[in-house]
């Protein structure tokens, strides 16, 4: 499921392999008696601190109070030059660093580093300015989860209020940046697709209501911090007032409006990537970039079919487990309407999670050595972005441990939210999937920042589906449709990267891919238009789940195979969170120094 980022499009080129954090790196994350190693913490340290100052939504979201008044300038050609500049400075020092003088630690952390920067700087070489905003990468509805007081500014002393009260100001003059880039797209042929806008407008929509005491943005009014002075009170109220009815829902209402008046004439009919001015370029880098291979993508796409082809082949042998008398599709059909499988409740959807973390916490010691001191919230995604949201997603919790992370239940649509689906999803998005990986790595000061906090998003969606394949030595999946339902999610991941390739490189419509996903998995109506719509607003994403688990998958054979009998589940899956996330070749290359050490 996507991972959600306080970070624009244009921005996530920045973060492979860099994360978000507040704590300066420990000085003995490079040997002393090393000056190559001392000149590379310096460089990774630096570049960080300097992407927190143009990226401070961020920092907030790691529990970095420093940037707190702050939005940033995301929108601006100043910021993209800005952000350009600290990617090519990072590089230009590193030339410095002798690698081979490096010892394994620092030469993973080199590695990464190295791969990230330039990765970012060919990212510049595209106008994503130009495409700022879409239904699940968007500021406008991330700006709304800060105001509303339960996710990661705080408001907890006066000087937070008034921190959010600047915030605001900047949140204005993005949302009037944003339509200055959309104009200029319009002018240059670089537009979104119509599905894409009008999936955004309901958002703004719900977000930019007239009177301010009935927005998100008024729940922090509605919950001062005990000890509040009267005066202060009345003080921001008024202050909330004025802004929020003034300037900030105006701007709402205004970036709705030019996309529904203006912009959507404009937008294209079609969802490829390549209807753009060099879109199959782009969309090629864009492959690359969220895989952190070099498969191209006819490549992904024959990889893919074979993937469904071999699921299909597992699908239909637990089907006739099930004793279903008829083709995948037939049975397909039929979960999607079978009452048993329908939550009754919101409430009992949330409930049942909850069960679910008694049950895998108990079993973990099993497959896992060490755990995570962080934790966290079952919480339902909120109306206003729930009918374009996943099924479930995860927000990590701040680096210091206050905030907890949030495993986010989308209860929109309850009958498309079958409850054989429900263990697979939990193992993905919670424990051991997002929040254990990522929560370890946050823990483990041994680590350069940009490596703790690392978000590669084939790493990290690669970690949930192959925490997926371990449920059945976790006691999970004993019951038979729970088993089915998680082959039909890993046939989902699969499907993606058909999906994916066809709609930007192989002239996919829509509808095609629609009647793909139909055909091949038993997702519901609901969330099918959800994963055609995720490939078409955030190319080359999806793709990052499945190639991600094939390697993982891949490392774990080749470990059992060097291995044998001295194969240990608790130390490879220490092994393999040890460091945070990384491009998939650098994993490949440490693991594999990992499993000759261990044949010694």
């Amino acid at each position: 499921m996507l991972i959600r980022l306080s970070v624009v499009c244009a921005a996530a080129l920045a973060l492979v392999a860099c994360g978000q954090s507040s704590a300066p790196s420990p000085p003995g994350a490079a040997a002393v008696d090393n000056p190559d190693a001392l000149e590379l913490a310096r460089i990774a340290d630096g570049y960080y601190e300097r992407w927190l100052e143009l990226n401070p939504l961020a920092a907030t979201a790691q529990g970095d109070r420093r940037h707190d008044a702050d939005f940033g300038d995301y929108a601006t050609q100043m910021w993209m030059a800005d952000s350009l500049a600290a990617e090519q400075d990072a590089l230009e020092e590193l030339r410095a660093v002798d690698p081979w003088r490096l010892d394994a630690d620092d030469r993973v952390t080199y590695d990464s580093f190295k791969y990230g920067r330039e990765m970012a700087v060919e990212g510049y070489r595209y106008p994503s300015e130009l495409l700022p905003i879409n239904q699940l990468a968007n500021l406008a509805t991330r700006f709304a989860e800060f105001g509303a007081g339960t996710g990661a500014q705080p408001f907890a002393t006066l000087a937070d209020y008034d921190h959010f009260l600047a915030r605001m100001n900047g949140f204005v003059a993005w949302a009037d940046h944003v339509i200055e880039n959309l104009r200029l797209g319009v002018d240059k042929g670089i537009v979104l697709p119509k599905v894409v806008v009008e999936a955004v407008l309901p958002q703004l929509a719900d977000i930019g209501v007239e009177d301010p005491r009935q927005s998100v943005f008024w729940r922090p009014i509605l919950n001062f911090p005990a000890g509040l002075a009267v005066g202060d009170r009345r003080r921001l109220t008024d202050d909330y007032t004025r802004v929020l009815g003034d300037q900030v829902l105006p701007a709402y209402r205004r970036l709705h409006d030019y996309l529904q008046q203006e912009y959507l004439p404009h937008a294209r009919a079609g969802t490829s990537w390549a209807e753009l001015p060099a879109g199959d370029v782009w969309y090629a880098y864009l492959v690359r970039l969220y895989t952190t291979t070099e498969r191209t993508p006819a490549e992904v796409h024959e990889l893919g079919l074979a993937e469904v082809a071999r699921l299909r082949r597992e699908m239909e042998r637990a089907a006739s487990q099930l004793g279903h008398q008829g083709d995948l599709r037939s049975l397909f059909d039929a979960l999607r309407g079978d009452p048993r499988f329908r939550p009754e409740r919101a409430e009992a959807l949330l409930e049942g999670y909850g069960a679910l973390r008694d049950r895998v916490n108990v079993a973990l010691p099993v497959l896992f050595a060490v755990r995570p001191r962080a934790a966290f919230e079952i919480r339902a995604v909120e109306p206003y972005r729930a009918q374009a949201a996943a099924a479930a997603s995860y927000e990590p919790g701040s680096a210091d441990g206050k905030r907890p992370g949030i495993f986010y239940v989308n209860t929109f649509d309850l009958p498309s939210r079958p409850t054989y689906l429900m263990e697979a999803i939990y193992l993905h998005e919670a424990v051991p999937g997002h929040h254990f990986q990522m929560s370890i790595a946050q823990e483990t000061e041994r680590l350069p920042r940009f490596r703790r906090f690392a978000r590669d998003t084939a790493y990290v969606e690669g970690w949930g589906v192959y925490a997926e394949t371990l449920g059945t030595e976790l006691g999970l999946y004993s019951d038979p449709y729970s088993r089915f339902g998680a082959l039909t999610l890993q046939a989902r991941r699969a499907a993606r990267l058909v999906v994916d390739t066809g709609l930007h490189a192989q002239g996919w419509s829509r509808q095609r891919a629609i009647e793909y996903l139909r055909a091949n998995t038993s997702l519901s109506d609901t969330d099918i238009a959800a994963e055609v719509d995720h490939c078409i607003a955030i190319p080359g994403q999806a793709l990052a789940y499945k190639i991600g688990q094939l390697e993982f998958s891949a490392i774990k054979r080749h470990a059992q195979e060097r291995l044998g009998a001295r194969f240990d589940p608790r130390a490879f899956h220490t092994a393999l969170l040890a460091d945070g996330a990384l491009p998939l070749t650098v994993l490949d290359a440490k693991m594999n120094r990992w499993i000759a050490a261990r044949e010694k």
